[in-house]
């Protein structure tokens, strides 16, 4: 499989305080990676950097054979690399058509290929169809989650990180949120998940890393390391 990204000796600070020291791990093309760990492990401070909106202090991000860690958010987009931010943060006044139009709005190809694209994810997420002219801000959480996700995917992304996805959730949205992310894998997308639901998230994942307080401190296949002892006690309670 092809890299599609690559982490090299990221470090990224907050002023004097060093949240993310030397890490480095990659995500091949067709893959779901997930970072797991617990609070302020660094695993939101690592997506904002993959995604331009920090800068890092060393190291470098290279996402298909271009180097982002200098460059600009909307560049970024532009590449075909899309966030769906921690918290959902839809547009609330908005409609939820009009969140979905403000996804694409990097795109040039054009308003009927985006009227398609956005049929596309009615079709796949037709709770959204039913809400399409219903003010985002009135959406459940779980609704709000599938509709930051499409949002996201009507930039047409060739790369998705996905950031808590199913921070205050209910279990059964949990399950339909990561069944989602499932199908939109089978369907050729590569996702990097940062997850602190560890157990739901190494079900999904092929590949994991664990991070603690800004470090990398075990990599593998995700079912290995579900069945890993310290993954186990630190992050699966068992």
């Amino acid at each position: 499989m092809a890299q599609m990204l690559s982490v090299d000796h990221l470090n990224v600070c907050y002023g004097a305080i060093q949240a993310i020291r030397d890490i480095s791990f990659h995500v091949n093309e067709g893959e779901i990676v997930t970072l797991i760990g617990a609070n302020g492990a660094g695993k939101t401070t690592t997506m904002h950097a993959i995604s331009g909106l920090l800068k890092p202090k060393a190291g470098t991000i290279d996402f298909m054979g271009n180097r982002i860690s200098e460059m600009e958010a909307h560049k970024i987009i532009r590449l075909g690399l899309a966030q769906v931010p921690e918290g959902r943060r839809v547009f609330s006044q908005l409609s939820v058509q009009e969140n979905l139009t403000m996804g694409a709005f990097t795109r040039k190809d054009g308003a009927a290929a985006v009227a398609q694209d956005m049929e596309r994810i009615y079709d796949r997420l037709p709770r959204l169809r039913e809400r399409r002219h219903q003010a985002a801000g009135t959406l459940s959480g779980g609704e709000q989650q599938m509709l930051a996700i499409g949002r996201a995917l009507m930039s047409k992304p060739k790369m998705l990180l996905l950031d808590e996805p199913s921070m205050g959730l209910s279990p059964l949205l949990v399950k339909e949120i990561f069944k989602i992310i499932q199908d939109v894998n089978r369907d050729g997308m590569t996702v990097l998940l940062v997850e602190q639901n560890a157990k739901m998230a190494l079900e999904i994942a092929n590949r994991a890393y664990v991070l603690e307080t800004g470090m990398i401190k075990m990599e593998g296949d995700a079912k290995e390391l579900a069945n890993d002892i310290e993954v186990r006690k630190a992050y699966l309670g068992c």
